[in-house]
């Protein structure tokens, strides 16, 4: 018998266990037939944001794509002319779910921690870079008090275009949360000038960003 996925939110772990899952793969049509080249998705809480953030990275990402392909048979996907895209794009994750702090310094203290594990992620890429660049990747990956973290992440599609030689797809899920935060514990300027520094240079004119998508509440 079937299991149900209560609190599961990684697309893989439910089809590799053989949990209950409501196909939702047609979502993946939609993004991809959309012209948008970044878009937001709001949902009220447990609304399944995070499982379908999931799904979109294992269908996207260039990394494991044949092994990926696998979780995908016999959903409706499958079938769809769109199927063609799916293992062709370096994916970017992050989920900012956890960035509830009291103040700007917890945060910030996170964020670069966040940051780190996302650079050590795709450290691969630091062979196509130049020195400089490697130096600027290294201060990310120390949490550098001079790292140029405003733009870690618009750096980071650069560093990945580079080495596939392919445009980016960035998924930052719950991208609100910390501003939710911020603006409830009274520290929302030093929040909002970062992050707008942060999303903007990431998913405004960023040549290397094949597609955005950000959820919150």
């Amino acid at each position: 018998m079937k299991r149900i996925p209560i609190g599961l939110s990684d697309f893989k772990h439910l089809i590799e266990e053989d949990f209950y899952y409501f196909d939702k793969t047609k979502f993946i049509d939609e993004i991809i037939q959309d012209g948008a080249q970044v878009k937001l998705f709001t949902r009220p809480r447990r609304f399944g944001k995070t499982l379908n953030m999931s799904m979109l990275k294992y269908f996207f990402d260039i990394k494991e794509a044949e092994k990926n392909k696998k979780l995908f048979k016999d959903l409706y996907i499958e079938k769809s002319e769109y199927f063609k895209e799916q293992g062709q794009y370096p994916t970017v994750f992050i989920t900012m779910k956890d960035l509830k702090k009291n103040t700007w310094e917890e945060c910030f203290f996170e964020m670069k921690v966040l940051l780190r594990e996302l650079y050590e992620e795709f450290s691969f890429v630091q062979e196509k870079l130049s020195e400089n660049e490697k130096v600027q990747y290294d201060k990310i990956l120390s949490k550098a008090e001079d790292a140029e973290y405003g733009k870690s992440l618009k750096n980071l599609t650069n560093y990945l275009y580079r080495y596939y030689q392919k445009e980016v797809v960035v998924l930052i899920d719950e991208y609100d949360n910390p501003l939710i935060a911020a603006n409830r514990k009274g520290y929302y300027k030093e929040a909002i000038n970062f992050f707008r520094n942060f999303f903007s240079s990431t998913l405004k004119t960023n040549s290397y960003l094949k597609t955005g998508i950000l959820t919150g509440i």
